[in-house]
């Protein structure tokens, strides 16, 4: 198969999707690998590695898609690519379509084949190929919401930690899955006052046996996000429903209801975002202030560490890149249950049901295009 690695061009994006280890894993299979010139540049992987492991630099971002049969990629296309994708090209990449209506249509118009990373699903319901960029975008977000909770940056003023003689700051987490935790362990290990919230009880009692002792497990509904958001120093929002939008956790009103300068961090942002106030932003300009509370709601936190986020994330895809590239989409996805999860958009027909839903939009069965 011929397969296309382009330069990420969303703001600020310096991930890649193929390591130069991955490419070498591909060309010993005897594909051919075409990288886009600069494309590991921000990961730190020059073009020479990428040459040395048996891929060809093109130029630019149109030849790349010009070639190939299978463009893999880091984050959703966006505007200027439309019109790149060719009628039944694969394109294998995150796309979170229930967040954004354009881009859905313009993959229905293109006759590509759309396999997203974020709806691979195991037996067990565990997302693998989301869990490499949740671990690190829930770390982020309280590395960064730490950062904003400075004064100079607009913040309370609170170190997380506190010290002695002080109390540490209160962090309220809501949803327990991969980024939850992951954001629950480092405030924890920060040695902030960290609430974990979520409705999965079997969850809750795993990780309230699991969490070290500041960490408090509690059930999520309204009147205890109410109640707790009054004092709260950061709130991170992490909640996701795989392939649809995420419920609005915390509405307008409830801003008025907490201190200023509080921080919200909205990991949910590329799904929607499960904070009503929370539209996307770029590391190029990450925040706004709503109501004196400040709002991160970057959509692409992983991208702001690309070296350790392109190595996880190419260590979960690359298994099911091979099989893509060794047996062609159609065939890998009848062979692999959890891979065909991922094809949302075939031919222009939408064959996952929570796109379909969000958008009004008619929905295929993914078993008629298998």
């Amino acid at each position: 198969m011929v397969i296309g690695v382009p330069k990420e061009i969303k703001n600020n994006e310096d991930r890649v999707a193929v390591t130069p280890a991955g490419v070498n894993e591909l060309t010993k299979r005897g594909h051919t690998v075409y990288v886009q010139a600069s494309a590991g540049g921000g990961s730190g992987f020059e073009d020479e590695e990428y040459i040395q492991a048996g891929a060809a630099i093109l130029p630019t971002i149109e030849e790349v898609y010009g070639v190939a049969e299978m463009i893999i990629k880091v984050k959703e296309p966006i505007e200027s690519e439309y019109k790149l994708i060719r009628k039944g090209q694969l394109l294998f990449t995150y796309f979170h379509f229930a967040s954004y209506e354009p881009l859905t249509k313009a993959m229905i118009a293109s006759g590509a084949t759309c396999l997203a990373y974020e709806t691979v699903e195991l037996p067990d319901r565990s997302l693998p190929l989301l869990v490499p960029m949740s671990e690190v975008a829930g770390r982020m977000s309280i590395q960064e919401g730490a950062k904003y909770l400075e004064k100079p940056m607009g913040g309370r003023g609170v170190l997380l930690g506190g010290v002695a003689g002080v109390a540490p700051g209160k962090v309220i987490i809501l949803g327990g899955g991969i980024v939850g935790t992951e954001a629950a362990k480092m405030a924890a290990g920060l040695g902030a006052n960290v609430t974990l919230l979520d409705v999965n009880l079997p969850r809750l009692r795993y990780l309230n046996d699991n969490m070290p002792a500041n960490v408090t497990t509690l059930y999520s509904n309204e009147y205890n996000i109410r109640k707790l958001i009054k004092d709260a120093d950061l709130i991170v929002g992490a909640v996701l429903i795989p392939g649809a939008k995420a419920p609005k956790l915390i509405t307008r009103d409830m801003l008025k209801e907490m201190k200023p300068g509080t921080v919200l961090v909205d990991v949910a942002v590329d799904q929607g975002g499960c904070i009503e106030t929370c539209s996307p932003t770029t590391h190029a300009d990450p925040t706004f202030v709503i109501d004196g509370i400040i709002h991160y709601c970057v959509a692409n936190m992983p991208g702001a560490v690309p070296y350790t986020s392109t190595l996880a994330l190419t260590n979960a895809t690359l298994p099911f890149a091979l099989q893509l590239a060794d047996k062609g989409w159609k065939k890998a996805c009848q062979d692999n249950a959890p891979l065909g999860l991922g094809l949302n958009i075939v031919a222009g027909k939408v064959v996952y049901k929570a796109v379909a839903e969000t958008f009004s939009l008619p929905y295929t069965p993914l078993s008629e295009v298998l």
